[in-house]
């Protein structure tokens, strides 16, 4: 028991690892490319200071015309740098938010990596079930703290699984119906006790659940794969 502990312990602060990397990584990535984008941006500035550099290397540029001409240049270059600046602050924003969605995608990434490693898991050994309380009277099983509501029919296939499990025994799908309905096996349909089955799958609604819960033994039938000591019917 200690190691599976610890190989957790360990695959979980892996893990948690990864994550801490990966968004540091992402951070460093993103603030590198704004430190060199704002960098290499012309400065707000540089249209001013070009008309100021042409009219004072051109003395001669002194009569009302060219007064107007520099005004309507200064009040240009005063919208430039307006506009330069809020484009600083649209590039700043943008930035902000693709460090925020990169953050996110890896987060969710890493979660959906860790589900899939869960439900593998799940898969590879069935479900854990510490309790499996059949009501007959309510139409209810309880499995674990979920309660599933049944019909009549599911209930009575679940029973007989249950009852089945706690003898050791596996059900083939004649057997199943034989079981319910009363009647000889060898007068009973394969595909009847089939049917049943596919039924209460459905009705459990949970397909994991539910594919993991009745276990499908090729050849030879059905039954419940959790431990008989769990089972009780009310």
């Amino acid at each position: 028991m200690p190691e599976p502990s610890t190989s957790a312990t360990d695959s979980l602060r892996a893990g948690n690892r990864v994550v801490a990397i990966g968004i540091a990584a992402i951070v460093a990535i993103l603030a590198l490319a704004a430190v060199l984008l704002f960098v290499n941006l012309p400065d707000a500035n540089a249209f001013n200071a070009r008309v100021e550099q042409i009219f004072a290397q051109n003395n001669a540029l002194t009569s009302a015309s060219d007064i107007k001409l520099l005004e309507i240049l200064a009040q240009s270059g005063t919208a430039f740098s307006d506009v330069l600046a809020s484009y600083r602050v649209v590039i700043f924003v943008l930035l902000v938010f693709a460090t925020g969605l990169l953050i996110a995608s890896l987060v969710f990434l890493v979660t959906i990596i860790a589900q899939n490693r869960r439900i593998s898991a799940i898969q590879a050994t069935g479900i854990q079930v510490s309790s499996l309380v059949i009501s007959r009277a309510e139409n209810m099983v309880y499995l674990n703290s979920l309660g599933f509501k049944l019909t009549e029919a599911a209930i009575e296939t679940l029973s007989a699984l249950a009852e089945a499990r706690m003898d050791d025994d596996i059900l083939s799908g004649a057997d199943l119906e034989a079981v319910i309905t009363g009647k000889s096996a060898a007068d009973c349909d394969e595909a009847a006790g089939a049917t049943r089955i596919k039924r209460l799958r459905d009705t459990l609604g949970n397909q994991l659940v539910s594919e993991l819960l009745v276990k499908n033994i090729a050849r030879r039938g059905y039954m419940l794969a959790i431990d008989k000591s769990v089972i009780r019917m009310d």
